[in-house]
């Protein structure tokens, strides 16, 4: 009987309703004092600043393309894209080169951190800001040591629109 009553207790439907994060291996970087990061698998290299080749009539988070060894790569300023303050680049600014659904991009970031393994355990999911604050593109909220880490869903980072018309930068460029 008591099998029964756990069973229609409704409990294993709300278990169910919440998503684990898989946890793994991370590209951690900053922006301003705020620890962000990628799951490893969607990095490609991590290059120094180089000089980027504005593209007229983009987005102000777009900041141009670089020709990476014969290769167009978009180049992203998360900075912008978060709406946060730009800065003057440093010794430590640097473009993370990932590979986002088809295309590879460059996210140009304060400085990288390290590549941390983050247990499936110590990820929960990115807290509901409600409906005027749109947080599809945080995979998660990763706990490490005393810190927190927000963990990006590289692909959602970027909207299908922009997308788009980062691709069709892409290509008018090549």
């Amino acid at each position: 009987m008591s099998e029964e009553v756990n069973r229609n207790s409704g409990f294993g439907s709300i278990a169910a309703a919440v998503k684990k994060i898989e946890g793994g291996k991370f590209l951690t970087f900053y922006l301003g004092s705020e620890e962000y990061g990628i799951q490893i698998l969607k990095v490609q290299e991590i290059i120094g600043i180089m000089e980027i080749t504005p593209v007229p009539r983009t987005p102000d988070f777009i900041k141009g393309v670089i020709n990476l060894r014969g290769h167009i790569i978009p180049i992203i300023y998360l900075r912008s894209k978060f709406g946060m303050p730009q800065i003057e680049n440093t010794e430590q600014t640097c473009i993370v080169v990932v590979k986002t659904r088809n295309l590879i991009m460059g996210l140009i970031v304060d400085r990288v951190c390290e590549v941390s393994d983050i247990p499936t355990n110590d990820i929960d999911e990115a807290p509901s800001f409600g409906t005027f604050v749109n947080t599809e593109y945080i995979l998660g909220i990763g706990k490490f040591a005393s810190k927190v880490k927000l963990l990006l869903d590289i692909d959602k980072v970027i909207t299908a629109q922009e997308y788009d018309g980062i691709a069709k930068i892409v290509q008018s460029a090549a």
